[in-house]
């Protein structure tokens, strides 16, 4: 699933790059190129879509991205590497939950 997240979020800012890219940064860009008054999208309707566009592909980076490190973080969790410090607090560990039996004798006595 992480690797899915990881293709949509390149797909997304690929898109987002070419998108970016057929703008003007003084808000010519593809609009410029449409003159006409009797079309059917305008001007301004056109930079609406672009500027509507572009907010999208960015939130759906964003949302992509969290999810995929929530994956990431949950694919983690299952797979446990143990290493030498983790081992010993762990028989250290067992040790100390055993039954402490300071005197055998006088828990044999008690029964």
């Amino acid at each position: 699933m992480y690797i899915l997240f990881t293709i949509l979020i390149v797909i997304a800012a690929v898109l987002l790059t070419l998108l970016v890219l057929v703008q003007n940064s003084k808000g010519g860009g593809l609009a410029a190129g449409f003159n006409s008054g009797n079309q059917v999208m305008g001007v301004r309707k056109t930079t609406d879509f672009l500027e509507k566009a572009t907010w999208t592909l960015i939130a759906i980076i964003v949302l992509l991205s969290v999810f995929a490190v929530g994956m990431h973080k949950n694919a983690g969790a299952t797979q446990v590497e143990s290493s030498a410090v983790a081992e010993q607090a762990q028989e250290k560990a067992n040790e100390l939950a055993a039954p402490i039996q300071a005197f055998p004798e006088e828990a044999q006595e008690a029964e």
